[in-house]
């Protein structure tokens, strides 16, 4: 069942007196239980498809064209008060930063609470009863007393734990978590990840799209990928089907110039070039300029537009059976 339908999203961001796309028309969809992961590189968008959908885009962006189909509602058209009930509730979000979403001057109970009181109207003893209870379920120990701290008091695993408490307090239907393990060591990591995926995706069938650049969290939690590059996703498809047999160039070349423990010191892989500015995107392919197997036909308009390669698998490559 389909949770969140993305179609023709266009954000656009001003620069130089004219409006240009750092997400140009992008479809996708989340279905419900499922962890969609949205990965590239820095600078190709993902983090602006996030705010786009949460409509937290800073004064310089806007919203060029699209729609956002979450149940009966449309993300990008709703006005501020009923989206304002969504976020928090039906919808959750976590940062790459918890000390983003975390107010400094406010003891971390408190801020969970607030949130319990505002979208379940629980009265403040029950509140504090439910905000233990979740830092208990998110792994933090002694949850009463952490529940007393501020947030420069805790670790950066405990902040996160603590974002993710408040993301899910009300049950949402949907999560959006942006880069959520980003700053984290490989051991809290997995923690967190792991947490995402039982709390809210195994026990409440909720979906999460999980934006990241680190392929290796893809591998490990998501069910179905879309590679974005430029602004525009160039693959889609399930995680083993697009790692195991990438049909865009860009794909390959990122799976290529990932870590592993095989690969000799100072000799990791690279993508040459680097990606486009918004105002200079080729025509065409965007990954045209960087790509080894570019010919004429990449320049032509349309040469990026999605080729179905069967149920649920597109790919943005003209050349993609030449590969």
């Amino acid at each position: 069942m389909t949770l969140l339908r993305v179609t023709g999203l266009r954000t656009e961001f001003r620069a130089g007196g004219a409006w240009h796309a750092a997400v140009d028309g992008i479809d996708f969809e989340l279905r419900q239980g499922e962890i969609l992961g949205l990965v590239g590189e820095s600078g190709c968008g993902k983090s602006t498809v996030a705010n786009s959908l949460m409509r937290l885009l800073p004064g310089t962006a806007r919203i060029g064209g699209g729609t956002a189909q979450f149940g009966d509602d449309d993300l990008l058209a709703l006005d501020e008060v009923r989206l304002r009930s969504l976020r928090g509730s039906a919808i959750g979000m976590i940062f790459q930063d918890p000390m983003t979403a975390l107010d400094p001057v406010f003891r971390v109970g408190l801020q969970i609470e607030e949130t319990l009181k505002q979208h379940l109207g629980l009265v403040p003893a029950a509140a504090r009863q439910r905000a233990e209870e979740l830092m208990r379920s998110v792994g933090i120990p002694a949850p009463a007393e952490r529940l007393r701290a501020y947030p420069h008091q805790l670790s950066g695993g405990m902040r996160q734990r603590v974002a993710l408490a408040i993301a899910i307090c009300c049950n949402p239907r949907l999560l959006i978590a942006d880069e959520p393990t980003t700053a984290l060591d490989v051991t809290i990591q997995a923690q967190v990840l792991e947490l995402i995926r039982t709390l809210l995706v195994a026990e409440r069938g909720a979906g999460v799209l999980l934006i990241t650049h680190d392929l290796g969290v893809v591998a490990r939690v998501c069910d179905r990928v879309a590679v974005m590059y430029a602004g525009r996703i160039v693959e889609t498809g399930a995680v083993t089907d697009v790692f195991g047999a990438p049909r865009h160039p860009y794909t390959r070349a990122l799976l290529q110039a990932a870590p592993t423990g095989e690969v000799p010191r100072g000799q990791l892989p690279t993508i040459p070039g680097r990606v486009p500015v918004l105002a200079a995107r080729p025509t065409g392919c965007s990954f045209r300029p960087r790509c080894a197997h570019a010919e004429a036909v990449c320049a032509v308009p349309g040469a990026a537009d999605p080729i179905p390669l069967g149920p649920d698998r597109e790919v943005a490559c003209v050349r993609h059976a030449a590969l």
